[in-house]
């Protein structure tokens, strides 16, 4: 939590925190609102993740993989940026190259 009015965050230093593991997610910031983190997925990992009670939004900033929302399967890569729905069953898959992503919880603050 931030009692600041405004937080800047360089993106490279908190890749540099997640550390060695094949899959490593690292919050840099939450306020009652929202969340952010970052995710990474090495190349050939498996992304065991669930569904989440919060709305998401990923933005791809490296990597190339397939994703899976439901039923509905899409390639994804640099640029791409997905919103997926609280509660909806979500992974990617064939992580072609290791994928770096900007993660944005929406949480309802009147909860």
């Amino acid at each position: 939590m931030t009692d600041s009015d405004w937080q800047v965050v360089e993106i490279g230093d908190v890749v540099d925190q997640l550390g060695t593991d094949d899959v490593a997610y690292r919050e840099f910031l939450r306020v009652p609102s929202l969340s952010c983190g970052i995710y990474r997925l090495a190349a050939g990992s498996k992304d065991m993740q669930g569904p989440h009670d919060d709305d998401e939004v990923y933005y791809v900033l490296s990597g190339r993989a397939r994703m899976r929302v439901g039923d509905e399967v899409r390639s994804v890569q640099a640029g791409s940026l997905l919103y997926v729905r609280a509660t909806a069953e979500h992974s990617f898959f064939e992580i072609e190259e290791e994928m770096t992503l900007l993660v944005v919880f929406a949480t309802d603050a009147r909860s």
